[in-house]
């Protein structure tokens, strides 16, 4: 599914809207330093001068040494980078800062799309679950063990430590996770969790609900207008480095779902790129509702982690109410 015109213009425009951004940032540090730090502003004006200069010259026809200015901006360079740490600043203070330093925010490495650009294009092509808010509270900095207790504590920190291990060890070691239990046991939050750092890293991530991808592949299976768009909607879904499935069974359970999601997991085993499913299914109930070929790939591919406890999305919604009304 190819982005249109519309679409692409606004990822780039969001990409000026970052260099526009940090240029002004970079602004403000350099005034700041004049502001503060006697005779740098002198040297940077200094700086301008010697190669106007040189050029100047070279255009009126003198044969010059252009090891001579690179020699006199060398040492000009080295004076003020002196200035600039004697007076408590770092010395990469000057340096511009960049979203993506990868492709100093231009969306391109050369010709090639940047990873950052890749997944602009996942998320608004596919980004129903807002993945992107979601990861604003759903990330490693902000996970939590306290509503867990005995037997439900140690099941969530080996959960924890097997997604932590995931996200270290994702460049090199391939895997899949299948995180199941009961309702609000955390099993979403850690999939974004995983989602978030991943992403953080430039690796490519789409997040679908169970429900939203099948209706997705629906829509474009059985809509001939939009049929076109199916391959490259199983490109996408077969390549991107990591796929998170939430929530299994709360798509409408059919031979079509079954078919697809069989089809889906198998092409992603092939081309070794990792999956993680969560769902509110026991391992009976998956093996019951979806066939023996999906439940023995789960069972053969995926590290399973079972999450138990209170429902802590419930006793969020508590705490929240009994604030508001202490209010």
């Amino acid at each position: 599914m190819a982005l249109t015109n519309a679409q692409y213009d606004a990822i780039m425009h969001e990409y000026e809207d970052r260099r526009s951004l940090h240029r002004q940032e970079l602004e403000e540090r350099l005034q700041s330093v004049y502001d503060n730090v006697p005779g740098y502003k002198e040297l940077d004006e200094e700086t301008a001068t010697a190669s106007a200069d040189f050029g100047r010259r070279l255009i009126s026809g003198e044969k010059l040494d252009r090891r001579v200015l690179k020699n006199q901006l060398a040492e000009l360079a080295r004076r003020k980078l002196t200035l600039l740490t004697d007076a408590g600043y770092s010395k990469d203070y000057l340096d511009m800062g960049y979203t993506c330093p990868d492709c100093k925010d231009t969306g391109y490495i050369g010709n090639e799309k940047c990873h950052c650009f890749k997944q602009k294009i996942i998320e608004t092509l596919y980004d129903k679950s807002n993945l992107r808010a979601m990861t604003k509270e759903a990330n490693f900095k902000h996970i939590s063990e306290s509503y867990y207790q005995g037997e439900d504590l140690k099941r969530f920190q080996g959960a924890r430590r097997a997604a932590e291990d995931f996200v270290n060890n994702f460049d090199s070691d391939y895997q899949n996770l299948f995180i199941y239990g009961t309702v609000g046991t955390g099993k979403s939050f850690l999939s974004v969790c995983i989602a978030d750092a991943l992403i953080k890293k430039g690796h490519s991530v789409i997040y679908f609900s169970s429900q939203g991808l099948f209706e997705l592949i629906a829509e474009n299976t059985f809509d001939y207008k939009t049929k076109q768009n199916l391959r490259a909607i199983y490109d996408d879904l077969y390549e991107c480095e990591l796929l998170v499935i939430d929530d299994l069974g709360t798509e409408m359970s059919s031979t079509f779902t079954a078919s697809e999601l069989f089809a889906l997991l198998n092409e992603r085993e092939s081309r070794k790129k990792s999956t993680i499913i969560t769902t509110n299914y026991s391992l009976e109930q998956l093996q019951n509702t979806y066939s023996d070929r999906i439940f023995s790939r789960v069972a053969s591919n995926f590290k399973l982690l079972k999450l138990s406890g209170p429902d802590i999305r419930k006793i969020k919604k508590i705490a929240k109410k009994e604030s508001e009304d202490v209010k």
